[in-house]
C-alpha cells in the first residue's frame, strides 16, 4: 500500500491484476484513516472484477465520445466527412447534455422528431440514429455505460421503396406558387439532380460557363460530382445577378446563403400554396432520375448523374417508369 499526502489531502496507490488505481482518501485525516479507506477500495474493486457487484460507470461527456467516434470512423469508414457534418449536427443538438450517461431513450424520440422536422428522410433519420448506437456501443465495450439509450424500435420502418417525383400539372402549379427569388434554385433542382445541400451552398466557383459544367467537390459520398449544364441551366447561370461574391444563392431578407430553416419555410408555403403534397425537396431529385429514366438514358449515366453510391439506388427510377408503363398498358384491355 502507498499513502501519498499533497496539499493536506491523503492519496492512496496501488495495483489489481497490473491495472493502477488512484484515489483520494476523502475524509482522512491521518494515514491511518488513509490506510483503511485504501482497504474499502481494493475490496470494491475486487468485487467488481470478480462480478459480485457492478463496475462503476466512468462519467464520460457527450462531447469526447463524438470525438473518439470521429477517430474511429476517420481510419475505419469511407464516410468519415459525412460522418462529421451529422456528428456536427448532434454536438449542437445535444450541447445542453454533458455526459454519456444523461441520454435516456425519451431523448432519442426527441432527436427523431427534430430531424424530421428539418426534412430529413426517414431513411436519414435512421442513418443518425445508426451512428448513436455505434457511438453508444463504444462506449459499452470500453465499460462506460451499461446499457445502448438507442432502442432497435427507434428506427423508423422503411418499407418498399416508393419514388415520389412531380408530374407536370404539378410543376406548373410549383412554378406559379413560387416567388421570382426562389425559382433559380427550383429550376436548378430539376436541371441538376443536385441536393438541396449542394445548391443551398453553390458557390460561383462551382459554375464553369466557358465547359458549361457545374464542377461539385464537398457532397454526400465525398464524390466529385460533374454536371453538364443543358442550355435553360447554361442561361440561368450566364444571366443571374452576382448578389454575393461567393455563394449564388442569397436570401434576400439576408444576404446570406439559406439556412435549411429559412429554405424549408419557403418551400413549404410553395407546395402548401401550389397544393402539391407529400413532397420533400428532395424530390425534385427523385424527379430528375425518373425524368432521366423515361427518356431510356442507360443507368450508368442516371447513376453518375446523381453520383447514386450503389446501382439499387439508381434502379427505383427504373422501376417507377417500368409501373407506369405497365399501368398505361392496362388502358388497353378488353371490355368483355
Amino acid at each position: 500500500m502507498t499513502i501519498t499526502k499533497r496539499n493536506g489531502k491523503f492519496y492512496c496507490r496501488f495495483q489489481i491484476d497490473g491495472e493502477r488505481h488512484h484515489f483520494l482518501c476523502q475524509g482522512a485525516t491521518t494515514i491511518k484513516e488513509a490506510e483503511k479507506l485504501e482497504s474499502q477500495f481494493k475490496f470494491k474493486l475486487q468485487q467488481q472484477i470478480n462480478g459480485v457487484i457492478p463496475k462503476d460507470v466512468k462519467k464520460i461527456t457527450m462531447n469526447k465520445l463524438f470525438d473518439i467516434f470521429l477517430q474511429y470512423s476517420e481510419t475505419n469508414k469511407k464516410s468519415y466527412k459525412q460522418d462529421k457534418s451529422r456528428v456536427a449536427l448532434m454536438r449542437q443538438y445535444f450541447a445542453n447534455k454533458t455526459y454519456i450517461t444523461d441520454i435516456k431513450p425519451e431523448d432519442i424520440e426527441k432527436f427523431k422528431m427534430y430531424l424530421i422536422t428539418e426534412d430529413r428522410s426517414k431513411t436519414t433519420v435512421n442513418r443518425y440514429l445508426e451512428l448513436l448506437s455505434k457511438m453508444f456501443n463504444i462506449a459499452i465495450d470500453n465499460e462506460w455505460l451499461t446499457k445502448n439509450p438507442v432502442k432497435k424500435d427507434n428506427k423508423f420502418p422503411i418499407k418498399n421503396y416508393t419514388v415520389r417525383y412531380l408530374k407536370d400539372n404539378e410543376e406548373i402549379r410549383i412554378f406559379k406558387a413560387c416567388p421570382e427569388f426562389f425559382k433559380p434554385i427550383i429550376i436548378t433542382a430539376l436541371n441538376s439532380g443536385l441536393r438541396k445541400g449542394n445548391i443551398r451552398i453553390l458557390t460561383w466557383e462551382n459554375v464553369n460557363l466557358d465547359d458549361r459544367i457545374l464542377d461539385i467537390t464537398e457532397n454526400k459520398g465525398n464524390k466529385h460530382i460533374k454536371i453538364y449544364m443543358n442550355d435553360e441551366l447554361y442561361e440561368l447561370f450566364k444571366n443571374l445577378p452576382k448578389t454575393h461574391p461567393k455563394y449564388v444563392f442569397t436570401n434576400p431578407k439576408t444576404g446570406k446563403p439559406y439556412s435549411n430553416t429559412a429554405m424549408k419555410r419557403i418551400w413549404d408555403k410553395i407546395k402548401e400554396d401550389a397544393h402539391v403534397t407529400n413532397f420533400r425537396f428532395h424530390d425534385l431529385r427523385h424527379t430528375v432520375g425518373t425524368r432521366l429514366a423515361r427518356a431510356n438514358v442507360p443507368i450508368p449515366v442516371i447513376r453518375e448523374l446523381l453520383a447514386h453510391s450503389d446501382v439499387e439506388t439508381t434502379m427505383r427510377y427504373i422501376h417507377t417508369v417500368s409501373k407506369e408503363m405497365e399501368s398505361a398498358m392496362n388502358v388497353l384491355s378488353s371490355k368483355h
